[in-house]
């Protein structure tokens, strides 16, 4: 199968099982997207919902936040992975939101990337979601059923990957696409021991030929 032809098979899968894909943080606005995705990095999105809540109650939008200091947000964020960087980084996001942006979350990827806690992955997660453009946040999930389905090759690196994705992605669904592999990494292709009984792409996914061909000549050495 060519590339172009996997692409093409992949992409008709999800489009028929999977026809609505979105990010599961839960937001209001722009701002209090931009908030969670910066706490959702290496964290469940589970756990930052069950987290902002608390923090948008004290900090409903960018200039509350701005007034703050690292360590007035960080007891409202204790309980996600890196508390104390992560509170600095948004008490300097909140801040340069407002004094630099005229508290308005910009939608250019080299825009976003000026913020602190804001790397290539967040800010093409707001440029997508947001202001619906045609990017490809890369995140483990990504990075991995990419690579493991056989769409992407030889990446080493996220921008790699989505250099990779973006190459063969028809740029109107690419932010669905970006949905579609987080959501099947997350439930189905997940890290260890990937529910292959309960996927759709194991005719054309060179993880699953590889792992039955294994299966098979572990089954025939057995016989002999």
């Amino acid at each position: 199968m060519t590339k172009k032809a996997l692409f093409a098979s992949v992409i008709d899968y999800f489009e028929k099982e999977m026809p609505v894909a979105e990010t599961e943080l839960k937001y209001k606005d722009p701002y209090q997207l931009l908030v969670a995705v910066i706490l959702s990095a290496q964290c469940t999105d589970k756990r930052v919902n069950e987290t902002t809540p608390a923090l948008f109650k004290v900090f409903p939008n960018a200039k509350a936040m701005s007034l703050a200091l690292p360590e007035d947000i960080f007891p409202y964020i204790r309980s996600i992975s890196y508390p104390n960087n992560k509170a600095k980084h948004l008490a300097g996001m909140a801040k340069m939101l407002v004094n630099d942006f005229k508290n308005v979350v910009p939608a250019e990827v080299d825009e976003l990337q000026k913020l602190p806690g804001v790397g290539r992955k967040t800010a093409n997660v707001i440029a997508s979601v947001v202001y619906d453009k045609a990017t490809m946040a890369v995140d483990t999930h990504v990075f991995r059923v990419s690579a493991r389905i056989g769409l992407t090759t030889g990446a080493k690196t996220p921008l790699q990957t989505e250099m990779q994705l973006i190459k063969y992605i028809p740029e109107s669904k690419i932010a669905r696409a970006h949905h579609w592999l987080i959501l099947h990494g997350r439930y189905v292709c997940v890290a260890r021991n990937p529910k292959c009984e309960n996927c759709g792409l194991t005719d054309f996914c060179k993880y699953f030929k590889k792992k039955s061909g294994s299966n098979n000549k572990l089954v025939t050495a057995s016989k002999k």
